[in-house]
């Protein structure tokens, strides 16, 4: 098949790759109609949520308008699904993990979204954007939805859209949504910030490892999974489950009474992942029944108002003529040491209030 022609093909899952449908919506934004997409969208139709989420990531002003009007008619429309947050290092299988426990989500689910986040290299400012490939059974299932974003440089390297892209597919009748984070940074804080069940992935070891992952990490996790628990590393599994059981004892207790659960699975093997659903199935029933559920709700809507107040404030600052004016010859002052920093930084915040 030639590269050209490759480039046209679609998805088993109705899920757009490099389609020519996308080049010529890209190039028509100008002209959507947010009425007609929302329809779509509202109907299940995944070509128009794909086109959504684009419309949403955009950094265009053009884009703006439309993109507020999709999340306001979606947020009427979105009935809350279970939302689930994967973290993990490097190489801990998350992507094959989601795959093993999506197979079983559905058993009992009707339609479940992966938002999967990539890497962005600081360097290139490129991504892979390969979950699709990591991922291949799953993404050949009708009700099933991945999306994969780069990372950019936001908060902890989780898509600056990613909530929002969460209520449109909610809006689309998606009734679990598993957020992956890119693993690394301060990611594991943000997507603890917009799910409903946070699930820390480790590989196995002799407890060693407790020493390279952050505390702070360990006390988000809701559940904690020693993934790869297979063949010669059974044994070495039950020895990381012990250690973090013991150390769980030392944290504080969580806030809705739920005590972190440890397991061990095989994602490659499909062994102990049917387990982990039921158990974070519990968890959430736990929370809706206990009414801590709209409570962390609330609280992650708070979070991501101020979040984003904090975002806009700063592009605002930096894109603000003004500013630009005068912020090199300060930097330069700055370095040859004739201003502080702080005195240069409240000149820059005075001269932004006056202005």
């Amino acid at each position: 098949m030639s590269a050209d022609k490759n480039k046209n093909t679609k998805s088993k899952d109705g899920n757009l790759k490099n389609t020519k449908s996308v080049k010529k919506f890209i190039q028509k934004r100008k002209t959507i109609d947010p009425n007609t997409l929302f329809n779509q969208l509202a109907k299940g139709d995944r070509i128009a949520l794909a086109k959504a989420i684009t419309v949403i990531e955009s950094s265009r002003s053009e884009d703006h308008e439309v993109a507020q009007n999709l999340i306001s008619k979606s947020l009427l429309k979105a009935v809350p699904a279970f939302r689930i947050g994967i973290t993990g290092p490097p190489g801990v299988g998350k992507s094959t993990f989601i795959e093993s426990i999506g197979k079983h989500i559905l058993k009992n689910r009707k339609k479940l979204a992966v938002l999967t986040i990539d890497p962005t290299s600081q360097v290139s400012k490129g991504s892979v954007l390969g979950d699709k490939t990591r991922m291949q059974d799953l993404s050949t299932i009708k009700n099933v939805f991945i999306r994969p974003s780069a990372a950019g440089d936001t908060l902890g390297g989780v898509a600056r859209k990613t909530r929002e892209t969460i209520t449109l597919c909610e809006a689309a009748g998606y009734d679990t949504i598993i957020v992956e984070t890119v693993g690394v940074g301060q990611s594991e804080i943000a997507v603890h910030s917009m799910v409903d069940a946070f699930c820390l992935l480790l590989m196995p070891g002799g407890g060693d490892e407790l020493q390279g992952i952050k505390r702070g990490v360990v006390e988000m996790a809701d559940l904690i999974a020693i993934n790869k628990a297979d063949e010669d590393r059974i044994e070495l599994a039950k020895q990381s489950r012990s250690a973090f059981k013991n150390a769980i004892h030392f944290y504080p207790p969580n806030e809705n009474g739920w005590g972190t659960k440890v397991m061990t699975c095989s994602g490659l093997n499909d062994k102990g992942v049917d387990e982990i659903w039921k158990e974070l199935q519990k968890y959430f029933d736990h929370n809706t029944k206990t009414g801590y559920l709209k409570k962390r709700r609330t609280s992650q809507s708070k979070f991501w108002l101020h979040e984003t107040i904090i975002n806009n404030l700063k592009n605002s600052f930096y894109t603000d003529p003004h500013i630009t004016k005068v912020l090199l010859d300060l930097e330069n002052k700055v370095i040859e040491g004739k201003i502080s920093p702080f005195q240069a930084a409240e000149s820059l915040i005075k001269l932004a209030r006056h202005k």
